[in-house]
């Protein structure tokens, strides 16, 4: 949204401020503008002259020289220019003056270009005339001036008088980024309240005064609207006897600041109005619009129409048209058609301020591929209230122009109207909110400067329907926030769980994998979230396994990123290939990322978004490193003692013999193991992979932070070692849950420190060797006490088909 500071001003007449104060002002309290443009940059000493004399350069043909009066001298200055003659006031630049730029319109120096007195040819120049292009400026601004020559200034100009003050170039351009929600902020009424509230000065908006003849609307069009839903008001006003002429200096200045081309005193009115109140107006030729009369409603599918700018499109039914009795005349809230355009031999014209359904409209524009003016204001959901006020006031304008004469009355459409929103005010919840102490009345203050009623006996906020964004308390806070000022608020710490300053349990259970990982040399891998239904192929996934049925991706980049993974697998193994291929040696990596598992297909709601972490590695390790990474965090979480593994676990991506599932309390909660070798083999791995897996939503519940110490032990331990013959489908987790289980109170710990298969033992069987150390807290052991512990667990190992090795 542009706007210059000088159509603000009309209506907070007390703004004096720099461009610079201005800009730091509003961005502070939250009208953010994202540029400026001083109009009269690097103009300097510029003033009305008046040409007195003209005479031929005896030195040049193509030069002339002149005798200019600025007041309190004549000076002389030599041109090249042809459209100057004597009597022509004209803006001049004085010796040691600065004009912004060249004559060719190019782009304009930084610093301007200084004009010095010289000479030309062998003739005395003390100064120099100027176009509107070393001005600064084109003539789109300023559509009168010569398109090669010296700007003449109106025979009215007062000679010696400041030129860049006639010319209106003592201003400034604003480029404001408004925020979606702030619809009344695309326009200048509103820019300027919210002006008028940061500086707090007083607010004038337009005086819409009643306009219109004696005439009846009524006799002379009829309108209809058939899709209410998508056009909830429309307004329409006629104006005859039309007068075609250039707008005045003041309006095309004005639109030209914001980007628009004046055309002519309609054509321009409507644009005025669009810019003014942000609500766009279209304007139709009366005697082009067959039986008089205007239907709103949707178009064909195929139904070809003809824009303004001559291109023949395509619509739909989703498309919104504005037809007469025989034919579509426009594209509701994007763009009028080639039929019903103004034209200069115009002599009645129908006005139309209507609002339509901002996402029907955003979404014709964009199937259409036309994208208006028009267009970017209506999608964003424009105030139905305002239609009625902008309408009035184009026609307002065009009496006080005399381009018309308005015939008397309104056609007014309002299928549903659009009341204000009461918000509960409470003055000690928004200071709680934003840790001030504000008082109610102050507050209720910065309320009336932005226009917002107040209820005093129900406590209630009113928020005009121009500000659709006001709906909660928190909004209430925030406008107490941007006019106390952001900068004002003292700081304070949040009030509830945060303010202790921890991370949430969640997150700390995270950080603490993430540093274990880190610790044991794993480095971390981040992978894409989107992948390609191959992968389950290379991961040797069965065809009706449920990790096949994965969520799709509407607007995928391509079939390799088309789906949402199941599994965190492929990302790692796909990473452990790169630097495998790169000849990297040895490699561990790690990823904490989540996995989308859809609760039915298709999405009937959300999928489970559940975090994983993966570890993988490939050259120096095995399965036991990373059964002790494993191990570390769980010992790390409060997990250690639970903890087991089974074998026979189903994962086709693992090796048949090296797998387990890691299985806490009897839940499973992740697996670990060699990858395939025919999995490794397809991401062209050629050594051996080994990975685990954890599932963190499984995990962290079972999580315990609560430590115990102990002091240092007073009393001896006695350690006891036993050597076994195993079966070997017995696992070492078995025979660890006896001794724990009937190792009594005296049990300190207990180690495997020996596994040995091999021709001295019993075909079938396994030799393993654990070393157990006993302690007492208050007595020194006895071998009496030790023995019997030792007992029990014998008998547990023999009830298993265990033998001791002599």
């Amino acid at each position: 949204m542009n706007a210059a500071l000088s159509w603000m001003k009309a209506y907070v007449p007390d703004l004096d401020v720099t461009a610079q104060e201005f800009t730091d002002a509003m961005t502070l309290s939250g009208s953010k503008v994202e540029s400026y443009r001083c109009l009269d940059k690097n103009l300097e000493k510029i003033i009305v002259g008046q040409i007195m004399k003209i005479e031929r350069h005896p030195n040049a043909d193509k030069l002339i020289v002149c005798q200019v009066d600025i007041g309190e001298k004549t000076i002389q200055i030599v041109t090249g220019a042809l459209n100057v003659k004597e009597g022509d006031k004209v803006p001049v630049v004085l010796d040691g003056g600065k004009v912004a730029g060249g004559h060719d319109g190019g782009p304009l120096p930084e610093d301007g270009i200084k004009i010095k007195k010289g000479k030309l040819r062998g003739i005395e120049s003390d100064g120099m005339m100027c176009s509107i292009e070393e001005l600064g400026s084109s003539r789109d601004m300023y559509p009168e001036a010569p398109e090669m020559g010296i700007y003449i200034l109106p025979e009215d100009a007062s000679v010696g008088a400041d030129a860049v003050e006639l010319l209106g170039l003592h201003d400034a351009v604003f480029e404001f980024e408004i925020t979606s929600n702030r619809v009344d902020c695309y326009s200048v009424v509103g820019l300027a309240r919210e002006a008028a509230a940061t500086f707090r000065k007083e607010f004038h908006p337009p005086v819409v005064e009643p306009s219109g003849n004696g005439e009846n609307i009524e006799d002379y069009v009829q309108v209809e609207v058939r899709d209410t839903d998508l056009c909830p008001r429309y307004c329409a006003r006629v104006v005859k006897n039309i007068k075609l002429a250039p707008s005045p200096q003041w309006m095309q200045r004005r639109l030209a600041a914001s980007g628009i081309r004046p055309i002519n005193n309609i054509v321009d009115i409507t644009n005025y109005v669009m810019e003014e109140y942000g609500q766009p107006m279209h304007a139709f030729d009366y005697d082009l619009l067959a039986g008089h009369k205007i239907i709103v409603k949707r178009a064909g599918d195929g139904d070809q129409f003809q824009t303004l700018d001559g291109q023949l499109r395509t619509m739909d039914h989703d498309v919104l048209m504005i037809n007469d009795a025989e034919k579509e005349v426009g594209i509701a809230g994007i763009m009028g058609g080639e039929n019903s355009k103004i034209t200069d031999e115009i002599k009645t014209v129908v006005f139309e301020g209507a609002c339509f359904d901002g996402t029907n409209i955003r979404l014709s524009a964009k199937r259409l591929g036309l994208r208006t003016e028009a267009s970017g204001k209506y999608e964003k959901g424009l105030d139905p209230n305002t239609a009625f006020e902008a309408i009035n006031r184009a026609c307002q304008l065009v009496e006080e122009l005399g381009a018309g004469e308005v015939v008397g009355g309104i056609i007014d459409i309002y299928s549903k109207k659009q009341e204000p929103v009461r918000v509960k005010f409470d003055a000690d919840k928004i200071n709680s909110l934003l840790g001030t102490q504000i008082p109610a009345e102050e507050m209720k203050g910065y309320f009336r400067m932005l226009d917002l009623g107040f209820d005093e006996d129900n406590q209630e906020v009113i928020a005009p329907t121009f500000r659709q964004d006001l709906h909660c308390l928190a909004d209430l806070a925030e406008e107490v926030a941007r006019f106390f000022g952001y900068d004002n608020i003292p700081t304070t710490l949040p009030s509830g769980e945060a303010t202790t300053g921890k991370l949430s349990y969640k997150l700390r259970v995270e950080e603490i994998a993430r540093d274990v990982a880190e610790f044991s040399g794993f480095s971390q891998s981040m992978t894409y979230s989107f992948e390609s239904p191959k992968v389950f192929d290379k991961l040797l996934i069965p065809q009706n396994d449920k990790l096949r049925q994965a969520v799709p991706i509407l607007n995928p980049l391509g079939e390799d990123f088309s789906i949402m993974r199941t599994l965190p697998l492929n990302g790692l193994l796909t990473s452990l290939s790169t630097n495998y291929n790169r000849r990297n040696k040895n490699v561990k990596l790690y990823e904490l990322a989540n996995i989308y598992l859809p609760k039915s297909l298709p999405l009937s709601e959300l999928p489970d978004e559940r975090i994983q972490l993966t570890l993988g590695l490939y050259g120096e390790g095995d399965f036991f490193t990373v059964k002790g990474v494993v191990e570390e965090l769980f010992d790390k979480l409060g997990m250690a003692k639970r903890v087991h593994y089974q074998p026979d676990c189903d994962r086709p991506y693992l090796h048949p013999g090296r797998k387990a599932d890691i299985v806490y309390e009897g839940m499973v909660v992740g697996y670990l193991g060699q990858i395939h070798p025919e999995v490794a083999d397809n991401y062209k791995i050629g050594d051996r992979v080994y990975a685990a897996v954890l599932d963190m939503p499984k995990v962290i519940p079972f999580v315990d932070f609560d430590r115990k110490y102990t002091g240092i032990a007073k009393y001896p331990a006695v350690n006891r070692d036993i050597s076994m013959v195993v079966p070997r489908e017995i696992l070492a987790g078995q025979i660890e849950d006896i001794i724990a289980q009937r190792g009594g109170k005296i049990l300190e710990s207990y180690k495997l420190f020996d596994l040995y298969e091999g021709s001295q033992i019993l075909a079938g069987h396994k030799s393993l060797a654990y070393s157990i150390t006993f302690r007492a807290k208050d007595h020194t052991l006895t071998d009496d006490e030790v023995s019997a512990a030792m007992k029990k667990i014998l008998n547990g190992l023999e009830k298993m088909g265990i033998q001791l090795r002599a």
